[in-house]
């Protein structure tokens, strides 16, 4: 969910501003995805490196998801979405993390749309946790390997979306991506709707996977 920044700049506004219109675009694309029928959507709501951003920025981020999960919690709960939390969201402020455990312990059983948001992710990470679990319980393969990942239990990653005009993955689901069909758009995220989304779905359905073969 690139472009947050951006957003507000070409509007001469804070940063602040633009986070917040990303956050109510998120609002909007989780409930469609919910009507879509997707069976679950990632989003890469804050990074390892995003602590080196500077302290005021990080905690209106934190503020945001704070009302973000109060806000939704009951929507999630009354439309079956069930929440799941890749990284070590334990890091973050003491407060976030009641919210996201009751948010997670709520919605536990639910068996629609699994939102998935990473937060204090990073992939290289996690592919290290993972490796280190699994070698602590005998060989090391490409399946001990993914049992150990964050999103384990999750369905395989299908269609990787990234906004702005960023044409990089920046250390998100490099594992999951390995065949993973990618799609680049210029739209900045505050910016991306439900139309944007299904674009991105209609070229997916037109794409022919081969996963390495002819």
């Amino acid at each position: 969910m690139d472009g947050n920044g951006r957003w507000a700049k070409k509007r001469h506004l804070p940063r602040a501003v633009g986070h917040q219109r990303g956050v109510e675009a998120v609002r909007t694309l989780v409930r469609a995805a919910r009507e879509m029928g997707l069976e679950a959507l990632t989003l890469y709501a804050f990074s390892t490196e995003n602590w080196r951003r500077p302290e005021d920025e990080i905690s209106a981020l934190m503020g945001l998801l704070k009302r973000y999960i109060v806000a939704d919690i009951d929507e999630f709960v009354a439309n079956n979405v069930r929440l799941r939390i890749i990284g070590d969201h334990t890091a973050l402020p003491a407060d976030v993390v009641a919210l996201l455990d009751d948010a997670l312990a709520r919605t536990a059983t639910n068996d629609g749309t699994t939102l998935v948001i990473a937060l204090n992710y990073g992939a290289q990470d996690e592919i290290v946790r993972a490796a280190t679990k699994a070698a602590a319980k005998g060989a090391i393969t490409p399946a001990a390997i993914e049992a150990e990942l964050d999103t384990a239990g999750l369905p395989p990653l299908d269609l990787l979306i990234r906004t702005s005009g960023e044409v990089r993955l920046s250390n998100f689901l490099l594992w999951q991506a390995a065949y993973a069909e990618m799609w680049f758009t210029e739209v900045l995220w505050p910016d991306f709707t439900p139309d944007h989304l299904r674009e991105a779905l209609v070229e997916f359905g037109r794409r022919e996977r081969r996963y390495g073969g002819r």
